[in-house]
């Protein structure tokens, strides 16, 4: 409990308009959100954070192909396709994570026999990319009005030589840090859905950059709450 409560002393979003500058290095990067872009998909959301952008787009519940189909819930399918050429490995491994993390949350059960598909394209990567292909694919669920019993967002940390913990890491201090772990926690609970790491890092590391990310997961939250109230007030 106290590393969480440090965590959340030290965790900050800034959730405007206008991009601001980064602050303490135990920050969230500027963020921006917008729904409801795209006229053919059934939902569609573009995320910004910071430097990095995805847009995503969902397709369904619809039709499903003989071949995919399971008889008591939805098929939950994720593409994701990348700024330039064509997809690989590291976008394949993107791919499964965001559809383990979507089924996690997502009622297929109230639609089986059906289809649904998330588009993910990456518009600009600046670091954190697979946290933002996360809360892009969230948001553009909720557009798209697919029943889940929560909502989701990916949460990034990395690790510097020293063991510093940075929140929401750019593309340099990715490279430049001995590990990063990326988590996907849901609104309810804050319970973990879905982790990946890459590096080497101690036990009480890992429990300090998950309570990290918990603490950075209300501000995300918080920011899908008024990006909606905004879209739907009526003043």
């Amino acid at each position: 409990m106290e590393v969480a409560k440090r965590a959340d002393r030290k965790v900050s979003a800034d959730t405007g308009a206008e991009s601001s500058p980064r602050g303490p290095v135990c920050s969230l990067r500027h963020f921006a959100c917008e729904q409801n872009l795209l006229s053919r998909p059934d939902g569609s959301a573009s995320f910004l954070q910071g430097d990095t952008s995805v847009l995503a787009g969902v397709y369904g519940p619809a039709e499903v192909k003989v071949s995919k189909e399971i008889f008591n819930k939805a098929t939950l399918e994720v593409i994701l396709r990348p700024k330039i050429g064509l997809p690989g490995v590291a976008e394949k491994s993107r791919e499964r994570l965001t559809r383990n993390t979507c089924e996690a949350v997502v009622l297929g059960a109230l639609h089986p026999r059906t289809s649904i598909t998330v588009v993910l394209q990456v518009v600009s990567d600046a670091g954190s990319l697979l946290a933002c292909c996360l809360n892009a694919a969230c948001m553009a669920l909720v557009d798209a009005g697919v029943p889940m019993r929560a909502l989701f967002c990916g949460v990034s940390c990395a690790l510097d030589a020293d063991g510093n913990l940075v929140l929401d890491p750019t593309t340099k201090q990715e490279k430049e840090a001995r590990a990063v772990l990326t988590f996907a926690l849901d609104s309810v609970e804050q319970k973990l859905l879905m982790s990946t790491t890459k590096g080497l890092y101690s036990d009480a590391e890992l429990q300090q950059c998950l309570a990290a990310a918990q603490a950075a997961s209300q501000h995300i939250f918080r920011f899908y709450r008024e990006s909606l109230q905004r879209r739907y007030s009526k003043s």
